[in-house]
């Protein structure tokens, strides 16, 4: 049997074509059918790579009694949260506004024949568990209430709407000034795990817009407690367990507070910001071994995740239906392939000890590898065993990829091969070449798309983050080869951003079915908000000081919580502190600013820009004018120098 699902380019939705369940996918056939045969919507969000996606579609969705249930009393639509993060970040808020907390993947919504949200839920399981009720007992509960209660049901999703689409917004606006980069570094050391690194408790996320910020702030005042507690969080990461010391890359979280037992699961846009992160590391701290972890994070996207020239989405946790399995060895499995790689008997032991493998097996959280040492790994017979367990992997089925091609996250990866390539001039072809790839898969007869699949023409049209994350890569790749090119096209699609986006310093993510608010949150990656801002910020100072205004009047919008507490929305914190500090933009002709891309990010001063001009020397301008000039560069480093302190 074939549902509604098997046309549709989503590898997720594909996935549960086969599904008993009548699955539609989301659109006005749908919609039209629940009214005309008066029955109440099921909506199930999820994406391929989601192990709870995974555990309910095998627990209810495959199941025929339960099929048999919600067929006969529901219609039932399958989102993809990747390909459509509008319909799911309206329906998160639903999950917010109704349960009172934030929710995860999968995310069961149930709404009137109207399309009217009554009840939320993320996963529910197929047998009762502690307070949750299981799925089948669920619904026919909500067929009951539908048939008895109807009316009260659309009273309370009237209720939910009106919250979520509130006729006015009250704005509190606050002063934007330079108090808030001691309450950055305050917040900070009073969150920072210092035992482990990092900001949070287990679950446990990288973080990287706030790591980031505060290699910022170290800039800014030479704080170097603020500086440790990035290396420290940085040198803990690279250990292992978040970092698969085998093939290279970073998996999205951990599920302890020490960085060692993760959630199998890569994501290319987890891996481009983390790869940016090591890379500005290294910059600041002038140690190789940041530089190579990046590298290697980038070389494991390039291997594994990208294919004619674009990357995809997601390595799955999953493989031989075995969560994790891939990623792990028990003890016996490592010391035969010690054994085979020839490393002495004697040595085995200890070596497995060395990375963490133990003698207790167990699938979920046990021998993942990890290196006390990172940085100098003095173990004998170290690169051999890792060798050895990288054979050992060989064999087994490799996991499945979500084949998905995301234009916000594939632009975030080429901005990292951009920055990489102002160390490692390999990385810049390669660079170049996946962006002409984007801008020619992506961007049609001046229409921005935001993903598809090889080999299809993309149907679905770009959201905030698509704009706002293409043009930083587009700026990224000016400042990198300073090919004009780049600058004009991001300015074409920030003034598209703007008309399409912008309305009196707020942002929309999205128009047309929802229209719904941009976050100005990092979460999982930095906000589109803050993104755009950037991008217009970046155009004001290499272009045209108009855009300023926009920057200004949205960063004055969102003043209220970004001053009070920088840290809930960091990439925001660091636009408060550009802003107000300027950019200094360095001014000169192309054959004399050349030589100096690679020293661009090694400046001591964190918002420098270099711009093509007809002088003779260098010109140092900000948003005033321009305020200096020196024959030599060695001239602009001492004035960065100077400008770099704010205390």
């Amino acid at each position: 049997m074939q549902n509604h699902l098997g046309n549709e380019y989503s590898p997720y939705l594909k996935q549960h074509a086969h599904d008993p369940v009548e699955w539609y996918p989301w659109g006005d056939e749908a919609f039209s059918k629940a009214l005309l045969e008066g029955k109440p919507i099921f909506l199930n969000i999820g994406y391929s790579a989601c192990h709870r996606c995974y555990v309910m579609e095998q627990e209810s969705f495959k199941k025929r009694s339960t099929a048999k249930l919600l067929n006969e009393h529901f219609i039932c639509i399958k989102v993809d949260k990747l390909e459509r993060p509008d319909i799911d970040r309206y329906f998160q808020e639903v999950y917010r506004l109704i349960n009172g907390h934030t929710g995860g993947w999968p995310t069961s919504v149930f709404l009137t024949q109207e399309g009217k949200p009554f009840y939320a839920a993320a996963y529910i399981p197929a047998k009762s568990h502690y307070d949750k009720m299981d799925f089948n007992a669920l619904v026919e509960t909500i067929i009951k209430k539908y048939r008895d209660e109807k009316k009260l049901l659309t009273q309370k999703a009237d209720e939910i709407l009106r919250f979520i689409n509130p006729k006015q917004n009250k704005i509190e606006a606050t002063k934007l000034d330079m108090s808030i980069l001691g309450r950055i570094i305050n917040h900070a050391k009073e969150l920072f795990d210092s035992e482990h690194g990092g900001f949070s408790k287990a679950p446990k996320f990288p973080q990287t817009s706030t790591l980031s910020l505060l290699l910022d702030a170290y800039k800014l005042t030479g704080d170097k407690e603020i500086l440790h507690m990035v290396l420290f969080t940085l040198r803990t990461m690279a250990k292992g367990g978040i970092r698969d010391l085998i093939q290279g890359g970073f998996f999205r979280y951990t599920t302890d507070d020490a960085w060692q037992i993760p959630g199998f699961e890569k994501t290319s846009c987890d891996n481009a910001l983390i790869t940016d992160l090591y890379l500005e590391a290294y910059h600041i701290s002038g140690k190789s071994f940041y530089k190579n972890v990046a590298f290697r994070t980038l070389d494991f996207m390039l291997k594994e995740m990208r294919e004619k020239s674009l990357f995809f989405a997601t390595l799955y946790a999953n493989s031989e239906d075995k969560k994790s399995r891939y990623f792990l060895y028990t003890y016996k499995e490592a010391l035969e392939a010690f054994t085979q790689a020839g490393i002495p008997k004697k040595a085995q032991a200890r070596l497995a000890r060395a990375l963490h493998i133990t003698e207790k097996e167990d699938s979920e959280n046990q021998n993942t590898l990890v290196v006390e040492n990172p940085e100098h790994p003095d173990i004998p017979y170290y690169k051999e065993a890792l060798n050895a367990l990288a054979k050992e992997r060989e064999k087994r089925p490799y996991p499945s990829i979500d084949t998905i091609i995301l234009l916000s996250w594939n632009a975030m990866m080429i901005y990292s091969l951009f920055k990489a390539s102002r160390i490692k001039k390999s990385y810049l072809p390669l660079a170049i070449e996946s962006l002409d790839a984007l801008l020619e898969r992506m961007y049609i007869n001046s229409e921005l798309y935001h993903s598809t699949l090889q080999n299809k023409t993309p149907k679905i049209k770009a959201f905030l983050e698509d704009y706002a994350y293409l043009s930083e890569t587009l700026i990224e790749a000016y400042k990198s080869t300073l090919n004009e090119v780049y600058l004009i096209t991001a300015q074409k699609l920030a003034n598209s951003a703007i008309e399409k986006y912008y309305y009196k310093g707020k942002w929309k993510f999205s128009r047309g079915t929802f229209e719904t608010d941009a976050l100005v949150y990092d979460t999982p990656y930095p906000s589109s908000v803050a993104t755009m801002i950037s991008v217009l910020h970046s155009i004001s100072s290499l272009v045209d000081g108009v855009y300023r205004k926009f920057v200004f009047r949205s960063l004055e919008i969102y003043s209220y919580d970004i001053m009070r507490q920088p840290l809930s929305s960091p990439r925001m914190g660091k636009m408060v502190l550009r802003y107000l500090k300027d950019d200094i933009v360095v001014k000169a002709c192309h054959e004399k600013l050349k030589p100096h891309i690679k020293d661009l990010d090694t400046l001591s001063y964190p918002f420098s820009l270099l711009k093509g001009d007809n002088n003779d020397g260098f010109m140092l301008c900000n948003s005033n004018g321009c305020f200096g000039y020196e024959k030599d560069f060695s001239g602009v480093l001492e004035v960065l120098k100077k400008r770099e302190q704010v205390y």
